[in-house]
């Protein structure tokens, strides 16, 4: 074998060897960096913009009452009038005013007209009593004691009232039954008015405050007006004391 041919032969399998070594570093290195850097991926912890949101428990808050509906602008409050000098609404209040006490009739003053429901299913007017005197005592409720003694008392001088050329009714705010059933009960013969809707009762001024027992309402003041043949008031009796009212008010009429 020639120099040439051994020399050949010893570099080549030297260099291949080489190759396939680097091969196998460059091969390796490259699978511990995949490794490295795979491990790399999965240990890293997530940065802030991709934390997954942290659950946290919901405690249930009171809730709050829902509002009340509303219900558009307050009520505008009543202005006081000639009719009604005293109207008033409650301070921050939607309800209506109360009723206003009406202004108190005067003497000589012309009475106020009225048509209303009697006992025994008629009617009647004021109209019905022009030329003639008129006598109107309005009590507060029938079959009570002071207004069953004061209608007794009327009924028994009726006929004296008749001889002056006076008539006489009785007015409260009872429904006609219990009108007529105080008439049965005590014979009454005057005429009983009944005025529910206190039409009347606030025209002659005689519906308005009271108190009993301590409690203050809405009711009759008893009051009597005595009504010239002309249809004006000739006489007024406030807080009217039952006893010897009727025979008063009887010697004013036959003085009349």
């Amino acid at each position: 074998m020639s120099k040439k041919t051994r020399k050949k032969s010893s570099k080549t399998p030297s260099r291949k060897a080489s190759k396939t070594s680097a091969k196998k570093v460059a091969t390796g290195a490259g699978r511990a960096a995949a490794k490295t850097s795979a491990k790399k991926t999965v240990s890293k912890p997530a940065t802030a913009s991709h934390k997954a949101p942290s659950k946290k428990l919901k405690v249930n808050a009171p809730q709050k009452p829902p509002l009340a509906p509303s219900k558009g602008p307050r009520a505008a409050t009543a202005k006081p009038t000639p009719e009604n000098p005293s109207v008033k609404s409650p301070p921050g209040s939607n309800l209506p005013a109360a009723p206003a006490k009406a202004a108190l009739l005067s003497e000589g003053a012309k009475a106020p007209a009225f048509q209303l429901p009697r006992d025994g299913g008629n009617s009647v007017t004021l109209a019905d009593y022009l030329g003639k005197k008129l006598v109107i005592f309005f009590y507060p409720r029938a079959d009570t004691p002071g207004c069953t003694k004061e209608a007794i008392d009327f009924t028994r001088l009726s006929g004296a009232f008749a001889d002056s050329q006076t008539a006489v009714l009785g007015v409260s705010a009872d429904p006609l039954k219990a009108q007529e059933a105080f008439r049965d009960k005590h014979q009454l013969s005057i005429p009983l008015v009944s005025d529910e809707k206190h039409e009347m009762l606030q025209s002659y001024g005689v519906w308005g405050e009271k108190s009993m027992y301590g409690k203050t309402f809405l009711g009759i003041l008893r009051t009597t007006v005595l009504i010239d043949g002309r249809g004006r008031i000739a006489r007024i009796w406030r807080n009217v004391k039952v006893d010897g009212h009727a025979d008063e008010v009887l010697a004013a009429a036959q003085a009349l």
